[in-house]
């Protein structure tokens, strides 16, 4: 029984759906051909049963002259009218039939008949010559002389048979014609309606084998084959998104390597150049050299853990998610801040609110506005921070930051151009923006009223810790 399953699965999709629609459509034909023939031996037997009932032959008067036939005071052979056959049986199981006909014998309901215990009876019997008949008898009693007779009258039953099997050939050819023509209909259906699906096959392997993500398939309608267009259609358009992307990653990432990494360079063969001559580099700028290296090295390391944390797909969560205060992390940033900003005055008011969130991501994010708000602050100037309610609020009195520039503010590696002599990769705003997404937040940078600007980034959550389960 497994092996037709595992055929069918093995054809083409349209064949299966043609297969199947001319399955249907037989074993509908069938069900109908069947009840038809069924309906029409009931009707067919039905009227046969009748006809035997009110037959001329049953008519009094022409028994009364077969039986005088039978007991040589007729009037000559006597045959009934129409294919019936008339016969007379006596309680002794006595036939006497119309002359020039074949003899019924009788049968046990015959004879029942003949002695008075059954009034009729209806039954089949076969005649002399093998031909099956139909056979309808009946008590008769004569008068004046009370003799009780069996009367049965006979037509042959290939008066039904005959009709059924030419109704049968007729419904098996019928039904084949039919079953062809759906299983026909079935797979012109399938190809039409299954020309989409090729369309879409044809450009899931085109993509697979060119890589080729431009290319669209037409959606027409609201059905499930224009639905499964505009997802593919909208799958490649995501997926060359995301190639463009990543193209683009990679090449910003290669042009802000090159320069920590040249300046490594230079300064190495500098090193390096002097040992081999033996010429000694005056110590002050040895030292020099020596703070260059360590600084190049530590904006090497600090951008290659930036493009670690956004080489992770947006789906994912940088790790497990905890409940904590946005406040105590707000706070350790702010000491950090001041360490590196010891010149400048910087305010914080924070209300407890607690958020859930990865902590280390969610301190990095809070450090790296707070470090952009450090970096352009002028020298002894302020910056404010304030935490009321989920709401943070980072506002600083630096040069501010354009409105044609302010779209750009959360795109990798965008620096603005005021920004692009100062330390930096260009990424911390980028991921910034990740961490509060995937703590389901918002942020937002804005021009600061009286100069400066304000960072504001909101997460859900509340003033009290939840209860401990």
């Amino acid at each position: 029984m497994t092996g037709l399953p595992r055929r069918l699965r093995a054809l083409p999709l349209r064949s299966r759906l043609a297969l199947l629609v001319a399955m249907a459509v037989a074993v509908a034909v069938a069900a109908v051909a069947a009840a038809c023939w069924f309906v029409t031996r009931e009707q067919l037997e039905h009227q046969l049963d009748s006809s035997l009932r009110n037959s001329p032959a049953v008519d009094r008067s022409l028994v009364t002259e077969l039986l005088a036939s039978c007991q040589g005071a007729g009037r000559g052979p006597l045959k009934p009218p129409g294919s019936y056959t008339l016969q007379i049986i006596d309680a002794a199981g006595t036939v006497c039939g119309s002359p020039n006909t074949t003899r019924i014998s009788p049968a046990d309901e015959d004879l029942a008949v003949a002695a008075g215990k059954r009034r009729d009876a209806l039954h089949s019997g076969t005649d002399s010559d093998g031909t099956k008949m139909r056979v309808y008898t009946y008590g008769l009693e004569l008068r004046p002389s009370g003799q009780l007779y069996a009367v049965s009258v006979a037509r042959p039953e290939k008066e039904v048979t005959d009709p059924l099997s030419t109704l049968a050939w007729v419904l098996l050819l019928v039904s084949g014609i039919g079953v062809v023509g759906a299983g026909a209909a079935g797979l012109w259906i399938a190809r039409t309606g299954l020309r989409p699906v090729d369309d879409l096959a044809h450009a899931v392997e085109h993509v697979a084998e060119t890589e080729d993500l431009t290319i669209r398939i037409p959606a027409e309608g609201e059905d499930e084959i224009a639905r499964l267009s505009r997802s593919f259609n909208a799958m490649t358009s995501s997926l060359a998104t995301s190639r463009d992307r990543q193209s683009q990653l990679i090449a910003d990432a290669g042009h802000e390597l090159r320069t920590p990494l040249t300046s490594l360079r230079t300064n190495i063969e500098l090193l390096a150049r002097s040992d081999e001559t033996g010429r000694a580099i005056p110590p002050d700028d040895r030292k020099a050299l020596m703070s260059s290296v360590k600084a190049q090295m530590t904006e090497l390391a600090a951008l290659i853990g930036d493009l670690q944390e956004l080489s992770r797909p947006d789906a994912a969560q940088p790790g497990p998610l905890q409940v904590v205060a946005l406040h105590d992390i707000t706070r350790n940033a702010l000491q950090r801040a001041r360490l590196r900003g010891p010149e400048l005055t910087i305010t914080a008011d924070l209300a407890p609110w607690y958020v859930r969130a990865e902590p280390a991501a969610l301190e990095r994010a809070v450090v790296n506005v707070l470090d952009n708000a450090v970096k352009f602050s002028p020298q002894r100037g302020t910056v404010e921070v304030t935490l009321n309610r989920g709401e943070l609020t980072v506002r600083d009195h630096g040069p501010g930051i354009p409105a044609e520039d302010l779209p750009h503010v959360f795109d990798r590696f965008w620096r603005s151009p005021s920004a692009r002599q100062l330390p930096g990769s260009g990424l911390g705003l980028s991921i910034v923006a990740r961490t509060v997404q995937q703590a389901g937040g918002e942020i937002g940078l804005h021009p600061a009223e009286g100069g400066g600007t304000t960072a504001v980034i909101r997460l859900p959550g509340a003033p009290q810790p939840p209860p401990v389960v």
